[in-house]
């Protein structure tokens, strides 16, 4: 892979805030794509037009790690803004309906409205993992404290449906009723982010005990009781989850992953959405590199993330799956959240982004600091002034409303620039 990055009108090429290299040029074209999709109020959508929680996070992860902040304070500031009391999101938005014979109102193009009012748990914990990679890439340690509130209000709601063995539920329908069931991957992914919560909570003063306890006994389910949760073992997502979410690390994690390799692997494409289809998806593809790289695995991610890039398009975004025997796109579309994981799996193996090992290492409040040469007092003191907040007030639990957290317009977007990095094979064009 290339990393050579062209020099624009405006100097340099971007690369993300504290980045250890140059952003790939092949991934600042597909942080543009993400960023075509958002709509002017920060949420980014499915290619269908809906919203969900926990894909908007990831994509505003991959915006950030290429450098594109201004795009993803947005996408945060959405979350802020869309959090109901509770510290739930509903589980899916989408525009607002239109009487028939009636016209939009002015300003009415791009408002959401909630169009499930039910809540999933995962959806929920996932703003906790997203707050603490903007931490590590950009080392603002202000934006991420006006983003506590809402991280612990959403890390209280899902605890909150616990069960004593230690799996969370995964939903609460639109009448507050915990659902009668948990699902592996949806647990594993909370299991991560009540390891960034709990970071978050220490950099903030107020350390959570019933977090870490939750977080501890939500681990041990994962990892030793497969019984615990609803039967998706026909789901890839279920095998690499508890290796992606950290329930399942080293040779443990190698040997799971090694079990079912010949079951989802499909050398050359890419990972099987189900065992039992002839489907290949390609943020299933980039989670199994993930996973691969937090369990040291390097040379089979490398190879797997390489299948993916057949998959890519000429304006940078990725094709979400393949059916290999019809030799068609399936489903027939782009979603922004599939090039969100290409992004976020190169640079867990490239390194541009000092958010690369999110999925590998265990977080701790220490290593937001000594892994982010951005954060300095000065900075933090100096951000705290100019927003009206302090960090003392995070400290006594006070909810600052600073917009100005969101606005940072400094860093520049991205330069979509051709892409020569990843080629994709002569026999298939675009």
């Amino acid at each position: 892979m290339s990393e050579a990055t062209p020099e624009g009108a405006d100097g340099p090429a971007p690369t993300s805030p504290g980045a250890l290299s140059p952003v790939p040029a092949a991934m600042r074209e597909t942080a543009s794509a993400i960023a075509a999709a958002q709509l002017p109020g920060g949420a980014i959508p499915w290619p269908d037009g809906h919203v969900d929680p926990w894909d908007h996070v990831e994509c505003a992860m991959a915006l950030s790690a290429c450098g594109l902040t201004r795009q993803a304070r947005l996408a945060y500031q959405w979350m802020r803004e869309a959090q109901r009391a509770d510290g739930s999101w509903p589980r899916s938005f989408g525009a607002a309906p239109v009487p028939p014979g009636n016209q939009p109102a002015a300003g009415a193009a791009g408002q959401l409205v909630a169009t499930d009012q039910a809540a999933e748990s995962h959806h929920a914990a996932y703003i906790a993992v997203g707050v603490w990679h903007e931490l590590l890439v950009s080392g603002d340690l202000g934006f991420a404290m006006s983003m506590w509130p809402v991280v612990r209000r959403a890390i209280d709601w899902v605890v909150e449906l616990q069960a004593p063995r230690g799996e969370i539920a995964w939903e609460r329908d639109a009448a507050g009723v915990p659902g009668g069931f948990a699902l592996l991957s949806g647990c594993a992914s909370s299991l991560q982010a009540l390891r960034c919560a709990i970071a978050l909570a220490e950099m903030a003063g107020q350390p959570q005990p019933d977090w870490e306890l939750a977080a501890d006994q939500l681990a041990h389910v994962v990892a030793c009781h497969p019984e615990a949760f609803a039967d998706k073992s026909r789901w890839a997502m279920d095998w690499y989850y508890p290796v992606l979410g950290g329930a399942l690390r080293d040779a443990a994690a190698a040997e799971h992953l090694a079990a079912s390799w010949d079951t989802f692997v499909v050398r050359g494409l890419g990972v099987r959405c189900v065992s039992d289809q002839p489907w290949v998806t390609v943020a299933e593809t980039c989670e199994l590199v993930l996973s691969l790289e937090a369990c040291g695995r390097r040379a089979d991610a490398l190879e797997l993330l390489q299948s993916v890039q057949s998959q890519r398009h000429s304006d940078g975004s990725y094709w979400t799956g393949w059916q290999f025997v019809n030799g068609k796109h399936f489903p027939n579309e782009r979603s922004s959240w599939t090039s969100a994981a290409v992004i976020l799996a190169t640079d867990a193996l490239h390194g541009f982004s000092r958010g690369a090992g999110i999925f590998r290492d265990i977080p701790s409040a220490g290593s937001a600091i000594t892994s982010s040469a951005a954060i300095n007092s000065a900075a933090i003191n100096s951000a705290a002034i100019n927003s009206g907040g302090t960090r003392d007030a995070f400290a006594h639990g006070a909810d600052i409303a600073d917009d100005e957290w969101f606005a940072a317009s400094r860093y520049p977007s991205a330069d979509p620039a051709a892409c020569g990095c990843f080629p994709a094979p002569a026999s298939r064009s675009r």
